[in-house]
């Protein structure tokens, strides 16, 4: 009996533990709320917590940070090394052209006026040429140099056309120091200088720059350039050298070229120097339209010969620079959309031996002034 009174004793405090200990938790969890009913213990203490924290803005995430492209970088440094190879492109043709001597001061010289003018002189010099070249170009025998085509290029300062203007070889000038001559023997007697010197006193026209390009160099930018697309009316064949360019819509060579420029001796130039001299300025608005296009500029097949051979082939006044060449060159290439009036000095007889001194005054007063060149003086 006192076995099972010790056990329902211990029963009866255990159970009552339990009842305490459920009714104190339940106490001590379930508060009164301010207006009526009960709140647990717990969330109003975590309640009282949070209303003593101080308020924070939630926090944002940061956004996910981008890849800087590298394109620009790669892109600007190409630019630097594409501009660094043009200037030393630049600088390289600058200090390889052939310069020479042939502008200087002299008592009676003209006086500047406006614009700018260049003499532009193609040569027969063989130079660089041997025997087999020789027949091939059919230059004949080396006789002595003699200015093959001699040209005015006179730039306005205005915005009058440019205009390109033919000396033909056989008038006859003063030739300082052997008196009266063809314009051609200016060359062969006393070289760049005095072949300037007879053009100045010709025209009264102050020559400010010179070029010079001889058989050879001829033929070397031509080629350097992949030829020069020209229209060719009709075939020119001449009996003098028995050489023939075909018509039509051609790519000439530099060696078909050079037997453009110098034919005069063909059905198709029956005023023999006087067409000749027109087809050399024509060939001459080609070339420089050609050269200073964007298919020759920016294709490094074309550029990179053109840039090796140009200073090879070219003589230019010790005063003279890349940048004038650039300019002539950009000027002279509206020669074939008539953004260049071409003409040849007004001549009197059709030998084109004697100056028509009236109308060639009225010519030069317009280039001296930059005034357009009267139409009845623009002569082919």
């Amino acid at each position: 009996m006192s076995f099972r009174g010790h056990d329902d004793g211990r029963s009866r405090a255990q159970r009552g533990w339990q009842r305490g200990g459920r009714r104190e938790h339940q106490a001590t969890r379930m508060m009164p709320l301010p207006g009526g009913g009960n709140r647990p213990a717990g969330r109003a203490r975590s309640s009282q917590a949070t209303a003593r924290q101080p308020h924070r803005p939630p926090v944002k995430p940061r956004p996910a940070r981008r890849k800087r492209s590298r394109m620009p970088r790669v892109l600007g440094a190409l630019a630097a090394v594409f501009l660094l190879l043009l200037a030393a492109a630049w600088i390289y043709v600058d200090l390889s052209l052939d310069r020479t001597e042939a502008i200087t001061d002299y008592e009676g010289r003209p006086a500047a006026a406006a614009g700018t003018n260049w003499l532009i002189v193609g040569s027969d010099s063989r130079e660089g040429l041997d025997a087999e070249d020789r027949a091939r170009l059919a230059t004949g025998d080396d006789g002595g140099e003699v200015a093959d085509t001699i040209m005015l290029a006179h730039i306005p300062d205005n915005d009058t056309k440019p205009t390109l203007m033919s000396v033909p070889r056989d008038l006859r000038v003063d030739i300082p120091g052997h008196g009266s001559g063809r314009a051609n023997a200016a060359y062969s007697l006393g070289g760049p200088t005095a072949l300037v010197r007879s053009v100045e006193q010709l025209t009264q026209l102050r020559i400010d720059h010179y070029v010079e390009i001889g058989f050879a160099g001829f033929e070397s930018i031509v080629d350097a350039m992949g030829g020069v697309e020209m229209t060719i009316e009709s075939d020119m064949h001449d009996t003098r050298t028995g050489r023939t360019v075909e018509a039509g819509e051609r790519k000439l060579s530099g060696e078909e070229a050079l037997h453009f420029v110098r034919m005069r001796y063909s059905d198709a130039t029956p005023r023999s120097d006087l067409d000749r001299i027109s087809n050399q300025r024509e060939f001459l608005g080609a070339l420089a339209s050609q050269a200073a296009s964007p298919g020759t500029l920016l294709n490094p097949f074309r550029a990179v010969p053109l840039m090796h051979a140009g200073p090879q082939a070219l003589t230019v006044d010790d005063s003279d620079r890349l940048h004038h060449l650039v300019r002539l060159a950009w000027a002279m290439r509206g020669i074939s959309d008539g953004g260049v009036v071409t003409t040849t000095i007004p001549v009197a007889t059709a030998a084109a031996a004697e100056l028509d001194h009236a109308r060639a005054e009225r010519m030069f007063e317009a280039l001296r002034t930059d005034q357009p060149v009267p139409e009845d003086l623009v002569f082919e």
